[in-house]
């Protein structure tokens, strides 16, 4: 669990009575390749952090998958509308290989809200979330499809590495003919 305590302490920085609450609030899970953390139509009930694996997140769009992100190592992710407010969710989380988790209950982690520096942690967190969230959509709407690609070869390497091309493919809005070409002129 250092990993999660570590990703936190990099936004926050913890004391020891955060720490303990923090690590007897999560749980390691284990998902095998294709397995669902998250189904649409379902509440979401959880958080994880990503100790090892890739998780992609995307929903089902006129028969086709789209993808929204691709998680790596050190990552959180959930169905945001869906774990805050407690409602279906309209997307997929599942793993895209072996993939180990911490996983925090919704319940657990409205327990940890009442820890000031852990409530402090999450607002950071946000923030540099949707932060990048926003910066992504707005440079992604300027750029042409090799300049996408060569933004995440630069910013994302692991998901550039790791990740089928068809779900880059989907994520960067193009077919996984042209992101062959896109490949083919880089190389």
């Amino acid at each position: 669990m250092i990993e999660l305590i570590n990703f936190i302490n990099r936004f926050q920085k913890l004391d020891n009575e955060t720490e303990q609450a923090i690590i007897k609030s999560h749980i390691e899970e284990t998902y095998k390749k294709d397995e669902f953390i998250v189904e649409a139509g379902k509440i979401c009930s959880k958080v994880v952090f990503i100790k090892s694996g890739l998780v992609r997140r995307f929903f089902i769009h006129d028969g086709q998958d789209v993808t929204i992100w691709i998680y790596c190592n050190n990552q959180m992710a959930t169905s945001m509308p869906s774990f805050f407010w407690q409602k279906p969710a309209y997307e997929y989380i599942q793993a895209c290989e072996d993939t180990v988790v911490y996983s925090l209950s919704h319940e657990n982690e409205q327990l940890l809200m009442e820890y000031p520096l852990y409530a402090k942690f999450q607002l950071k967190l946000l923030r540099v979330y949707l932060s990048g969230v926003d910066e992504v959509n707005y440079r992604f709407k300027l750029m042409t499809a090799k300049e996408k690609y060569n933004y995440m070869r630069s910013n994302f390497p692991e998901i550039i590495q790791k990740s089928k091309l068809k779900h880059i493919a989907s994520f960067l809005d193009v077919s996984q003919e042209t992101l062959s070409r896109i490949r083919a002129s880089i190389i």
